[in-house]
């Protein structure tokens, strides 16, 4: 059996198969590279090598690559030239370029081929000036190159991705010399990416052999890559070419196109204000920040600070240069290898605050409380767990008597603690399994790993009160907006997605990636009061800084403290999490800031105006509506006089001016006379808005719903649901009504209500 079908047949783990895949990849040029170079290239170790080596029934690596070569030798006995396919472009959600790949050129040399004609003495004269004026032209080392020049392979690689200057200056050497025979010039591309660091993590980058080494480049390399060509000529065991026989060209495939998710406009807005979060406050880690769509679970943005640019991916950043220099060998490569990691997907951390949100739902869902229970919990400033004493991170006072939703607000452990006990354990791990912080979540990038949990068996009473509050455990920042968007989308789990399409490149075929749907975890009355709980945390409580003029915000804060005694190691995560507009979620964001300084590290005070920027800046360009866009003024319209006209009369008078009418009548329209309207003539609403029709002096009545602290959207739907009408002053949410809550008014009676920014 050929080894390559040996390869094929053999089971590797993961970390094998990418050296496996590099080995291949490089063909005849492991040859010169040791055990010691190829594990640095694909950042493994020399050890891991010698395992495959033996899976393949070889004694250690060295043999195995002598076996491989000679199998390689002998089949480029037929093959003069491997022909590059064009490797498939990226394109943000609105067909702006991300990734493309440029026209350069690879310069390759049949040493057979390269012969002086006239005397045949010569030949080795002219190869060592060929040699020369490679050396000359592309900064080569002479020697090395003049090996390839002399040597007996059937094709040898001198130089790839050689922009155009420096392939117009070997050809004016080659006119110049006469030489017409053995130098290639041989169309090849180089990846590009046109806005330098942007995405970078999540896009990655490509090696000198045009392969995905990281991020979306990696992970879908068999769609972007495409399947090389090549020229075919017949050739004997010793090389030479058999006389009256012609070249065959089998065409290459090129790589298919990627569209993804992100929104670019969205992803510069992220990384802008990441980037200043990170630098002005001193976070020493670096952040996160992820968006997302709930209703589909694409990914509007993700970025990870600091970045790298990626048309130079193996330059160190501004961070890691520092000290880059000192590193050992394995140790700058290592360095690479993290600066390339995608945080947001592939490194764990403790949620800290936000994942009370997970804990108040499973409450809610399970009936074990509701959201304004009088008195439900108490906040002593502190909570006795077994001999285990667990503060409340308010550290002048307690939070007292509390309800669900204060306990939120005031991001209150005890009170959680209180609320964990109550779910049991049992219970608690089946909403974890449910909003999917016991799998990886899918995503179609590269390095998800598990989440770390203890056993449910072994969970003692004061882990349980620590994961009520989310500490103690790790999961990925993927997995905490993927849970909090299943909330925002009524109850239901998404899986995330950031490739929307592929196209063929040579068909023009479009593959669609649909949204997909994992489960339903709560019902939609359980999001909605969870949803509102968020809203009161941004408007009243510890989120307050999160909020965004003209739009309804939900959030929560957290704050992760490090482990005892690690506290140098492990540092604080300050996170903030968002969702809005609250009434029909379109956009949630979270942001992890990582080990900031100790004098500022509270979630709501760091990252909550970081998140405030970000969103003021996204949400219109979405194109969702803000409150503040326009005057109410400029919408109203004067109810008209329609009292003593049939109700048939009056309904399309009515009607016609943009209102909504409604009759107490069964008699006939046509006939039956308007006697009493409700608003009264003159008076100014909204299009929509309830005219109340009676054909005798009776009324219908209607109760005045409490609307503090609901927003427009919410206190016009309860009005209107409730046969009312709504006159509006200001923006934000509702802090006043006329008439009061509880009133007994007239069907149709406007109430006016005063919104203000909190």
């Amino acid at each position: 059996m050929l080894i390559v079908n040996q390869i094929e047949n053999t089971h590797f783990s993961k970390t094998e198969r990418e050296i496996v895949d590099y080995i291949i990849d490089q063909g005849m040029n492991i040859e010169k590279m040791s055990a010691n170079e190829i594990a640095r290239n694909t950042f493994t170790s020399a050890p891991l090598l010698v395992r495959i080596a033996k899976k393949l029934g070889y004694s250690g690596f060295n043999e195995f690559k002598s076996a491989y070569l000679k199998e390689l030798a002998y089949n480029q006995q037929s093959i003069n030239q491997i022909i590059s396919p064009k490797r498939g472009t990226i394109y943000d959600s609105h067909g702006q370029i991300l990734a493309t790949s440029a026209s350069v050129d690879t310069i390759t040399i049949n040493p057979e081929k390269i012969k002086d004609s006239k005397v045949s003495s010569n030949t080795q004269a002219l190869k060592e000036k060929v040699a020369k004026a490679f050396s000359d032209i592309f900064g080569l080392d002479y020697d090395e190159t003049l090996k390839k020049v002399t040597s007996t392979s059937n094709v040898e690689t001198i130089v790839k991705k050689v922009e155009q200057d420096k392939v117009d200056e070997l050809k004016a050497w080659m006119k110049e010399n006469k030489i017409s025979t053995g130098i290639n010039i041989d169309e090849d591309t180089k990846r590009y990416y046109p806005h330098n660091s942007v995405l970078a993590q999540v896009l990655g980058s490509c090696g000198s052999d045009n392969q995905g080494l990281s991020g979306i480049e990696y992970e879908w390399k068999d769609v972007l890559s495409g399947t090389p060509g090549k020229i075919v000529s017949s050739k004997s065991a010793s090389q030479e070419e058999i006389p009256n026989t012609e070249e065959t060209y089998i065409a290459a495939e090129n790589g298919s196109d990627l569209t993804l998710t992100v929104d670019l406009n969205i992803q510069k807005i992220v990384e802008k204000y990441l980037k200043q979060a990170v630098d002005e406050n001193n976070v020493e880690n670096g952040g996160t920040c992820i968006v997302m769509d709930p209703k589909t679970g694409d990914i509007l943005a993700m970025a990870t600070y600091p970045s790298y640019d990626l048309n130079n991916p193996f330059t160190p950043n501004e961070y890691v240069a520092k000290t880059y220099d000192s590193l050992s060998s394995e140790d700058k490569a290592n360095t690479i290898y993290k600066m390339w990691s995608n945080k947001a997907v592939s490194e764990l951390y403790e949620p800290g605050s936000v994942f009370k949100l997970i804990t108040a739902a499973t409450a809610l869902e399970e009936n074990i409380t509701d959201t304004d229970v009088a008195n439900d919990f108490k906040c002593n400033g502190y909570e006795m767990v077994g001999t285990t004493r667990i503060n409340c991170w308010k550290t002048d006072g307690t939070h007292g008597s509390q309800d669900l939703r204060h306990a939120l607000m005031n991001s209150c452990n005890p009170a959680l603690i209180q609320l964990g006990a109550r779910i049991g354990t049992t219970t608690l791990y089946k909403y974890y399994r449910a909003f999917g912080f016991f799998d990886t979540t899918g995503v179609d990038l590269p390095g998800e790993p598990n989440s770390i949990f203890k056993e449910e068996s072994t969970v003692l009473p004061v882990e349980r009160a620590t994961y009520s509050f989310g500490q103690r455990f790790s999961i990925t920042p993927l997995q905490m907006i993927t849970a909090i968007s299943a909330i925002a989308n009524d109850g239901i789990l998404m899986k995330p997605r950031i490739v929307k399409s592929i196209t063929n490149t040579d068909t023009g075929a479009v593959t669609s990636i649909d949204p997909e749907e994992v489960r339903q975890v709560i019902s939609t009355e359980t999001a909605e009061k969870v949803k509102s709980m968020m809203q009161s945390v941004v408007e009243y409580g510890t989120g307050k800084r999160g909020g965004v003029t003209g739009y309804t915000v939900g959030g929560k804060t957290g704050t992760s403290e490090p482990m005892p005694g690690r506290e140098d190691l492990d540092g604080y995560v300050a996170t903030y999490v968002a969702i809005s507009p609250v009434e029909d979620t379109q956009v949630v964001l979270l942001l992890n800031l990582y080990k900031p300084p100790k004098s500022n590290h509270q979630g709501g005070t760091l990252a909550g105006p970081v998140v405030s920027q970000m969103l003021t800046e996204i949400l219109p360009l979405l194109g969702i509506p803000s409150d503040a866009d326009s005057s109410d003024d400029e919408n109203l319209i004067t109810v008209p006089e329609v009292r003593n006209k049939t109700i048939a009369e009056a309904e399309k008078i009515l009607k016609n001016a943009g209102f909504t009418t409604k009759i107490t009548t069964s008699n006939d329209k046509n006939s039956t006379v308007v006697t009493e309207q409700v608003p009264k003539p003159g008076a100014t609403l909204s299009k929509d808005s309830i005219i109340m029709l009676y054909d005798q002096d009776t009324r219908t009545s209607a109760t005045v719903p409490d609307l503090t602290g609901k927003s427009k959207y919410q206190a016009t739907t309860e009005l209107k649901n409730a046969n009312l009408n709504i006159s509006i002053e200001g923006t934000g949410t509702v802090v006043s009504q006329d008439p009061p809550k509880g009133s007994n008014v007239d069907a149709g009676t406007v109430v006016k209500v005063t919104l203000k920014q909190v």
